[in-house]
């Protein structure tokens, strides 16, 4: 298990290396920043002298370098477009995104494992099928037209919800939350379902499936002719052995969620990381791009990681193929 674990970091680290390495490169043809950051009375010499205080005249494995010692101690340099830390800058947008993530990561779990559920059980059945036909919605479509959607149907016709920003917030410390506030927890409706819907459609097709494989092996049979109760038999028994290989994907989509809410937070006018990031792209903010990115790589690598070893403690056949290998 040690063994294991130790292997498992170290490929996690050279990962986010790569991650680093692609991310950053990548940003050298995104544009220039000293052309946002000047104005058009700008001067050679002011170019060169902003070059050399950014530490854009160095070569590009000295600039990686130097980002990687920094972003291992929390330092993600100034943003170039706001002239503060970008840790800072972060610090103050990554409450919104953690909440929207929390909320729409509740939805996908509950509702996904249990309409999963549901329509396994009740797979004959008229909801049943339904649920699955309704299902290709979320599935289908993108998620930006379905908040356009959302937007349109709640807050223009019916002007139940709003249809941008997060409400009214609250600070507890320095963690802003919107969860105690009425307009809080009214902005966070639909950019939950949003975000939340592809996850949740996801996991629920993806527990039917395994479920349905779990009902039809012997021991399931077995139980029944003992004469266990039906729910025993499709919660104690069935559901525990799907869950099994669900947990992978399970914890991925649970990574995607804060990743993807990009492109809702854009729809949504949603002030968290992601918004910041699209702005950092126009902007060409490369400290706050790259600190985004490495951030949501991090995030990554570690559920995978979770997962990983998740997976090794409940499936004991790896346990047994690891004390082989």
């Amino acid at each position: 298990m040690i063994a294991y674990i130790i292997r498992r970091v170290f490929q996690s680290l050279i990962v986010l290396l790569v991650v680093g390495l692609v991310a950053f490169s990548m940003f050298r043809f995104v544009g220039d920043p000293i052309d946002n950051m000047l104005g058009q009375e700008r001067t050679q010499e002011d170019i060169e002298r902003l070059r050399t205080t950014l530490g854009l005249d160095q070569p590009f494995p000295v600039q990686y370098a130097k980002f990687l010692a920094n972003a291992a101690q929390g330092n993600f340099g100034v943003s170039y477009r706001q002239g503060r830390p970008v840790a800072t800058i972060i610090a103050e947008r990554a409450p919104a995104t953690l909440e929207l993530a929390l909320v729409s990561g509740v939805l996908a779990l509950v509702f996904g494992i249990g309409l999963g559920v549901f329509t396994a059980i009740r797979r004959n059945g008229i909801a049943s099928n339904v649920i699955m036909t309704t299902s290709l919605i979320g599935v289908s479509l993108p998620t930006f037209l379905i908040g356009i959607l959302l937007i349109y149907v709640f807050s223009v016709s019916l002007g139940w919800l709003p249809s941008f920003g997060r409400g009214e917030t609250t600070k507890i410390g320095g963690w802003s939350t919107g969860f105690l506030t009425g307009s809080g927890l009214k902005a966070l409706i639909l950019p939950s379902i949003t975000l939340g819907l592809y996850q949740m459609t996801l996991i629920m097709r993806l527990v039917r499936s395994e479920m349905l494989e779990v009902l039809r092996q012997d021991y399931i049979r077995f139980a029944r002719a003992r004469g266990l109760r039906e729910r025993s038999v499709n919660f104690r028994h069935a559901l525990k052995n799907t869950m099994v290989p669900v947990i992978t994907v399970v914890g991925l989509q649970l990574g995607a969620i804060i990743a993807f809410a990009i492109i809702t937070e854009t729809v949504f006018q949603w002030p968290g990381v992601g918004l910041l990031f699209i702005n950092a792209i126009q902007f060409v903010d490369i400290p706050v791009m790259a600190a985004y990115l490495m951030l949501i790589s991090v995030m990554f690598v570690a559920i995978n990681l979770i997962v990983d070893l998740l997976y090794f403690a409940i499936d004991p056949r790896l346990r047994i193929d690891g004390r082989h290998a």
